[in-house]
């Protein structure tokens, strides 16, 4: 069974950079992809666990399903923070929401990227620019379905707890 998810907010940085935007200076609309998967694999390794761990445990997690809302553009050299949470999660599926934002200054220095996690209740900081999730799926080498809770329990364990952290 899903469980549906409020859960904390991790964040990641980047400062985007010339070959992510156009000749206008905007960032390229498929770059936000990219973004995503830094969002979820910087969530995760702050979870003390790390992508290259769970392929070495014999897992993959391929992306099955995208959504993306552009409310405004990034450009060249602004200063990004890519919010990521677990939006839903079972043993078999693993769904994801982003919040990409651009950050000023004062707001980079007011807070700490990567130090810390906002819960679901607290406004993110920064100017929201695009929002998504995308959805996915556990699978082996063979890109057969696999269930987590008993591939991998430990992380199977590590992301529950993240899920149920939202729920007050």
């Amino acid at each position: 069974m899903q469980q549906q998810s409020n859960g904390d907010w991790y964040s990641a940085r980047l400062r985007v950079r010339y070959q992510e935007s156009d000749q206008m200076g905007v960032v390229y609309h498929a770059n936000y992809l990219n973004w995503f998967e830094i969002g979820r694999t910087e969530m995760i390794r702050q979870m003390g666990y790390t992508y290259r761990k769970m392929e070495e445990q014999g897992l993959l997690l391929p992306v099955t399903g995208l959504d993306v809302k552009y409310h405004k553009p990034a450009r060249y050299d602004d200063d990004i923070i890519i919010f990521t949470r677990i939006a839903a999660f079972s043993g078999l599926r693993l769904n994801y929401d982003y919040d990409i934002r651009r950050m000023t200054p004062d707001l980079n220095e007011q807070i700490g990227i990567g130090q810390r996690v906002w819960s679901s209740d607290e406004s993110l900081p920064g100017e929201r620019l695009v929002t998504g999730s995308t959805q996915h799926v556990w699978v082996n080498g063979d890109w057969k379905p696999v269930r987590l809770d008993k591939a991998a329990s430990d992380l199977y364990s590590a992301l529950e707890k993240v899920c149920l952290s939202g729920k007050g």
